[in-house]
């Protein structure tokens, strides 16, 4: 029996439709599994801790770049770093904002600042001498004023980002692009992760606004051994600074002190007759004692300060101030 080699057009249809399909069932080859490139991007971010911290550190100076625009002391709060997939966060942005690219070397890529558009206009009224009122209609692009504005705040927001990552690690923050749409800033792809740091802004009464400064998770592994190692070490720098801050509050707490001119010894009986006008004979020795809270801290010599009576310090009793 002869066999002809050739297939038939339904044969072959056949054929690529399995070859499309993979195995029957549509499952993985036994022993594989599947993989998603950029997965690592994903993983347990170490680092967050520290983002965490320096985003606290960063309140304090937010406060005081705000203020000089806004005339007032805005009050600033920082939220949990939230690790987002960057086309989600683009997602939900305004068509219209304000996006600052930063390169912020020696991280590898570049950061994100974002500042809401009314944000922007208020604190341009407020500069000049207005009351942070809310533009009438928003309009899609800045004004010059405005871009003036977001150009100075941009800076001297990431200059104080830069300053507080210092404590870490030397960062050279360099400006690369300013935008208003979101699908320009070229920040990551849609499918790779970035880290969110947001601080929640109230500079007047009834209002409240963002600012959003992104990290690329891929350029935040780039720096992330000494991320942890910073996270260590600031138990012991968080200590330092606990103690610089107790000695300088005790450092103002007033206590009274007093002392002692002479001692002159009188019997019981003497004592019992006491009458206005009396003069109990006294001798001032060479050095008075310093008392405070029952103990003797220092020795010195009475005298006159600036028309009132003084006492000199001569010594100091340190031992027993200390014991």
């Amino acid at each position: 029996m002869s066999h002809d080699p050739t297939l038939s057009g339904e044969e072959i249809s056949a054929l690529m439709s399995e070859a499309r399909e993979g195995p029957a069932g549509g499952g993985a080859t036994p022993g594989t599994r599947p993989f998603a490139f950029g997965g690592e991007a994903r993983r347990t971010m170490s680092a967050i801790p520290a983002i965490d911290r320096l985003g606290e550190r960063m309140v304090r100076r937010l406060k005081d770049v705000i203020e000089p625009f806004a005339r007032v002391k805005p009050k600033v709060e920082t939220e949990p770093t939230a690790i987002r997939n960057f086309a989600d966060w683009q997602a939900e942005q305004a068509e219209f904002t304000s996006l600052s690219l930063y390169s912020f070397r020696p991280m590898q890529g570049a950061i994100l600042l974002r500042i809401e558009p009314e944000f922007v206009s208020r604190l341009v009224d407020a500069f000049y001498g207005g009351t942070g009122a809310a533009p009438i209609r928003r309009a899609r692009e800045f004004t010059p004023t405005e871009e003036t504005l977001v150009a100075r705040l941009g800076e001297v927001v990431v200059g104080a980002l830069a300053e507080v990552w210092a404590e870490i690690v030397p960062v050279r923050p360099q400006l690369r692009s300013r935008e208003t749409n979101v699908g320009f800033a070229g920040l990551a792809k849609g499918d790779e992760a970035v880290a969110v740091t947001r601080f929640e802004i109230a500079p007047w009464t009834g209002y409240a606004t963002a600012i959003e400064i992104l990290y690329p998770v891929a350029g935040l592994r780039s720096i992330e051994p000494t991320l942890i190692a910073s996270a260590v070490d600031d138990g012991t720098a968080r200590s330092s600074e606990w103690r610089a801050r107790l000695g300088a509050a005790v450092g103002e707490v007033r206590i009274e002190a007093r002392t002692v001119l002479a001692r002159p010894e009188l019997s019981l009986s003497e004592l019992m007759q006491l009458q206005p006008g009396d003069v109990i004979p006294v001798s001032l020795p060479k050095s008075v004692p310093l008392i405070v809270a029952g103990r003797r801290v220092a020795l010195g010599t009475v005298g006159e300060h600036d028309g009132k009576a003084a006492l000199r310090i001569e010594r100091m009793e340190q031992r027993r101030l200390g014991s």
